[in-house]
């Protein structure tokens, strides 16, 4: 394990220099990131590009093909599919994210505590954590969205409550591995408390899987707020989600395809984009990597 202190301004540059190196020359991660980045930019500049309302229905132009008029063809009360798809992004985009940042804040401390201080605290939080973890991720977010009520702010929390037992798994492994290192004894030897060896040196040695992970359940937590809106149980009618349009263009598979090809297509690009630039992250920052 590679010793980061911040009091190692040089070591720290070579790493990232390092890091940063490999990370541009794998073609994965760069294609990857490259497709986050073109959704993410759709999302945020939604309101700016010059596409229909996404809530607009023309009863003229009820289930039409895609033609000039509009690219990706019309739903079934005559809305934009184009226009809906970029204003879903920001939901199923959004949802990904804040879920990933609940599962971290909450599951990352519950690993340094648990891995750090071990004994009955150890033995609770990993109880708990194995309890979560014998329930299949999708099904427990299921159970907490029903709870919670339809919504995709509940959406985000079920979501994130659901992923919190992988972080605080992962958390507690890494801390285990880093406190019996030479330089966490010579923190404790010169009388540091326990919340500053934590923070100066522990959380920073087990920083980069934990990125590593949080990118990679981006994309699991995209899938899972698309299953969520397509049960009902994520983003709410008339505003647009992949999963939602999902739910609506099952019953016209047969007269109108597109209404479920080109959420379905973002879907999968996305979570593609996420698992490509998560690897690529886990290569470029594996000290074992040459």
């Amino acid at each position: 394990m590679t010793v980061i202190t911040d009091t190692d301004a040089g070591q720290i540059a070579a790493l990232e220099s390092r890091a940063w190196k490999k990370l541009k020359a794998n073609k994965g991660a760069l294609v990857g990131g490259g497709i986050v980045l073109f959704f993410i930019a759709l999302a945020l500049l939604a309101p700016l590009l010059p596409i229909a309302d996404p809530n607009a229905t023309d009863w003229s132009a009820i289930r039409k093909a895609p033609s000039a008029v509009h690219w990706l063809g019309t739903d079934e009360i005559g809305r934009d599919v184009l226009s809906r798809m970029i204003w879903g992004a920001q939901a199923s985009l959004l949802a990904g994210v804040v879920s990933v940042l609940i599962a971290v804040a909450i599951g990352v401390p519950f690993g340094l505590v648990s891995g750090y201080f071990g004994g009955w605290t150890d033995q609770v939080i990993s109880r708990m954590t194995d309890a979560l973890l014998a329930m299949p991720f999708l099904i427990l977010a299921i159970a907490l969205a029903a709870f919670l009520g339809p919504s995709l702010t509940n959406a985000m929390i079920a979501i994130g409550l659901s992923a919190m037992p992988i972080f605080i798994r992962l958390t507690r492994g890494q801390v285990l591995a880093v406190k019996t290192e030479d330089f966490v004894e010579g923190a404790r030897a010169i009388g540091l408390d326990h919340f500053r060896i934590i923070t100066r040196y522990i959380l920073p040695n087990v920083f980069p899987p934990i990125l590593v992970q949080a990118t990679l359940t981006v994309a699991t937590a995209i899938i899972a707020e698309a299953s969520l809106s397509f049960l009902g149980l994520g983003q709410q009618p008339p505003a647009p989600s992949w999963g939602s349009m999902l739910n609506v263009a099952k019953n016209f598979l047969s007269q109108a395809p597109w209404m479920a090809l080109w959420p379905g297509i973002a879907i999968f690009l996305v979570v593609i984009g996420f698992n490509l630039t998560g690897d690529g992250l886990r290569d470029a920052l594996d000290p074992r990597e040459s």
